[in-house]
């Protein structure tokens, strides 16, 4: 299993940002895919999961309503839309998939939202 994120920037606080995390190494169409991010001295969150088919999704509720995400089961990628982004939102964004009951994880990327 491999995943890998890219996307991470700088951005003002109110701004939006895509990330991408591109999945090989299993069926990807089979398993839901999920977003956690990381915060300078804080432990992992959950941000968001999208299910197999991509018809329904969850999200932390400190992203609810300004995160979308969306996954291209061709393309094996899962995508995450980050809008009216805030200085909290700033952490490293990670991919993750739960394949054969392991939690894998990509590289993860950053996210720093500043003026």
């Amino acid at each position: 299993v491999q995943l890998v994120e890219f996307g991470g920037d700088l951005v003002q606080p109110g701004g939006s940002l895509r990330l991408s995390c591109a999945a090989s190494g299993f069926t990807f169409s089979d398993y839901a895919m999920s977003w956690y991010r990381q915060a300078p001295g804080k432990g992992r969150e959950w941000v968001a999961t999208i299910s197999m088919t991509g018809r329904s999704a969850n999200f932390a509720d400190s992203v609810k309503g300004r995160f979308t995400i969306s996954r291209d089961n061709d393309k094996n990628r899962v995508d995450l839309q980050m809008n009216s982004l805030k200085p909290e939102d700033t952490a490293v964004y990670f991919c993750s998939v739960r394949y054969r009951q392991v939690d894998y994880w990509g590289q993860g990327t950053q996210i720093t939202v500043s003026s």
